[in-house]
């Protein structure tokens, strides 16, 4: 037997500085499609993503919240994983940076090139970008800010270790000049040769001196592994890399076939990576694909901006499908795509909704009305159903050609045709008007036979992008033939028609929508004013004396209708009265997790009415993380006891 071929497939390992947003779950979702299209055609996949978790900012942020580097990363790492998984993603490793097969053979790594002469200890001085974990020569800031992410710099001094890139920087030119496709697209891979390679490249800081949290240099305790070796290598330790002696399955795997970035970071893969594999003397990835942003808008997400929308949110509300869709149809190859709630309806309506998911159920319908479920095959009957099976094969040709060369979005827009393509046949053979002819019945079955054939193939085209859609057709079809090509089912024998997508009120999401947003923004103005933020005046003991608060038990609680972040808390706080408050938790806590706790009551803040609930009162909560709220329990005090 044949053995099957390889296809070794990478995404950016995610940083883990908090939850991943929409954009950023882009990236695992394109290689996921990718992944899935491969698999279908009979290769073997290996599918790689996972988690950077060392750096300085890591460690600030730790400390901030007083747990360990660890205890964070686990969190955070926790997060992605978690986001990963709710969007069906069929990765083989999830990689940590620190799991300890990456720890022993990044430090290996670094060994092997400090001993040959590529790393060597120098000092550095310039400017250096926290949330880049970037240095910087003063002439390569942007209005003396940094040139990546446009944020503050600050003056750095330390004992470093650098990477040789000068060495190998005309090698590496030629490299890509010889093999055009290695960088994707094309823009890309120009802009690494302009504004990189041919001005010269400086040598590359790869350890750091002034934190401890990162891979230790085994041979000088005080550094610590930078970025560039420690996360980048993650591509071939995670398959089994060591310099002492690789695995089975990293000689099976390696070169990777396909790394998939964003366009942010094309340099340090395109240029860091390729000479760190040079100088171990290893083969380069075969091609690097560095994909568009998504924006909000056209704007970058940012939770400052207060455009941030997260992919688990969206799917738990709209389905993991309908996501991935919209991520996979609506990123252009080389420009950034974006997103919005009205765009994102518009599509589900539009595409979803009307175009395959009225095809499907109708022509499901229509086949238990008209003959039990039971449809044979049958001979085309004229130039429509001749022209219907041509548009059948072009789709099936163009959709090769396009998922082949990673162009998801043009792949999805040729699927979307051919549904588009399927109802026209629909109108052109009037199947209700063949079922009243006395003599149409023969035709009738002809005519349904194609349907669910084209529908068949439908579901085989989707399998990549949403793999569940595609089961729920097939479910219907009662036939789980994935073959690409058209007539190969000679009957059918359907299920019962079930809507695959209903359709939306979009006027109706979209105010609930800005409710929840209100209510949430409220519930933050209010929760900021009351623990006197830095950005405001001071108090005196006076002012503070007019807060009231007080212990409360929880007696029940249960969700706000039409606000998923807002859950209604009912309180015993001593007066015996029930109070009822309403607080922003419900991304972090469970109504169950709640009753039988004491929590710390506001009890003379001014009622608020909050998606037609009215509050009386706050409970406390800390945030000390972005993305992490933590309710503050008095368990044990009885309700109605004043907190002095």
């Amino acid at each position: 037997m044949q053995e099957k071929k390889k296809f070794y497939i990478t995404t950016a390992i995610a940083y883990t500085s908090r939850k991943p947003h929409i954009g950023n779950t882009y990236d695992v979702v394109l290689a996921d499609c990718i992944a899935r299209y491969k698999r279908m055609l009979g290769y073997d996949v290996f599918f790689q993503t996972g988690a950077d978790e060392h750096g300085q900012k890591i460690e600030e942020y730790a400390k901030a919240e007083g747990i360990t580097p660890k205890a964070y990363v686990d969190r955070v790492s926790g997060e992605i994983k978690s986001v990963w998984d709710a969007m069906h993603t069929s990765y083989d490793r999830f990689i940590r940076t620190t799991d300890a097969d990456h720890v022993a053979s990044v430090q290996a790594i670094f060994k092997k090139l400090y001993d040959q002469g590529d790393i060597y200890k120098s000092e550095y001085e310039g400017k250096y970008c926290v949330p880049c974990e970037s240095f910087f020569t003063a002439s390569q800031l942007v209005d003396g800010k940094c040139p990546d992410c446009g944020r503050e710099v600050t003056d750095a001094k330390e004992e470093a270790y650098f990477l040789r890139l000068s060495k190998y920087q005309d090698r590496l030119l030629d490299y890509i000049e010889s093999h055009p496709d290695f960088i994707q697209p094309e823009s890309r891979r120009n802009e690494m040769i302009n504004n990189f390679l041919k001005p010269g490249l400086n040598d590359l800081c790869v350890s750091r001196s002034s934190f401890q949290w990162g891979i230790p240099v085994e041979f000088d305790p005080g550094h610590v592994i930078y970025v560039w070796i420690d996360a980048l290598c993650n591509y071939i330790t995670g398959v089994g890399y060591h310099p002492d002696g690789s695995s089975d399955r990293y000689r099976h795997y390696w070169p990777a076939d396909l790394h998939v970035i964003g366009k942010d970071i094309v340099r340090f893969h395109t240029i860091y990576w390729p000479i760190i594999l040079m100088a171990l003397g290893e083969p380069l990835p075969k091609q690097v694909l560095g994909h568009p942003w998504m924006l909000f808008a056209e704007d970058k997400m940012s939770k400052s901006k207060g455009n941030v929308i997260y992919a688990d949110d969206l799917a738990n509300r709209f389905g993991v499908d309908a996501v991935r869709y919209y991520l996979l149809s609506q990123m252009p190859f080389a420009q950034d795509g974006n997103i919005t709630y009205e765009s994102f309806l518009s599509v589900y309506n539009s595409d979803l909704a009307n175009t395959l998911g009225n095809l499907v159920n109708r022509t499901v319908a229509m086949s238990g009305k008209y003959f039990d479920g039971k449809v044979s095959r049958a001979d085309e009957a004229d130039e429509t159903d001749r022209s219907f099976r041509a548009a059948a094969d072009e789709t099936v040709r163009d959709y090769y050609r396009l998922m082949d060369a990673y162009r998801n979005a043009d792949a999805m827009e040729t699927v979307l045709n051919f549904a588009k393509r399927c109802n026209k046949y629909i109108d052109e053979t009037t199947p209700w008007a063949l079922a009243k002819a006395p003599d149409g019945h023969a035709r009738l079955e002809g005519v349904l036979y194609h349907l669910l054939e084209g529908i068949r193939l439908l579901a085989a085209l989707l399998t990549p992008a949403m793999p569940d859609c595609a089961d729920a057709i097939r479910a219907q079809l009662q036939c789980d033939d994935r073959t690409l090509s058209f007539g190969v089912c000679a009957a059918y024998a359907v299920g019962e028609a079930k809507p695959l997508f209903a359709r939306i009120d979009a006027a109706q999401v979209l105010s609930q929508l800005a409710e929840e947003t209100k209510a949430q923004q409220a519930l933050e103005a209010a929760a900021a004013e009351q623990a006197g933020v830095a950005t405001l005046s001071q108090i005196s003991i006076d002012d503070f004396a007019k807060v009231e608060l007080r212990a409360a038990l929880v007696t029940a609680c249960e969700p706000v209708k039409r606000a998923k972040k807002l859950l209604k808390l009912t309180l015993d706080d001593g007066s015996g009265t029930p109070r009822t408050v309403v607080s922003g938790i419900a991304k972090w806590y469970t109504p169950e997790a709640l009753v039988g706790h004491t929590v710390i009551v506001v009890a003379n803040l001014k009622p608020a009415v909050l998606c037609g609930v009215e509050s009386n009162g706050m409970i406390l909560a800390t945030d000390a993380a972005e993305d992490d709220v933590r309710v503050l329990f008095a368990d044990g005090v009885p309700a109605g006891s004043k907190v002095r």
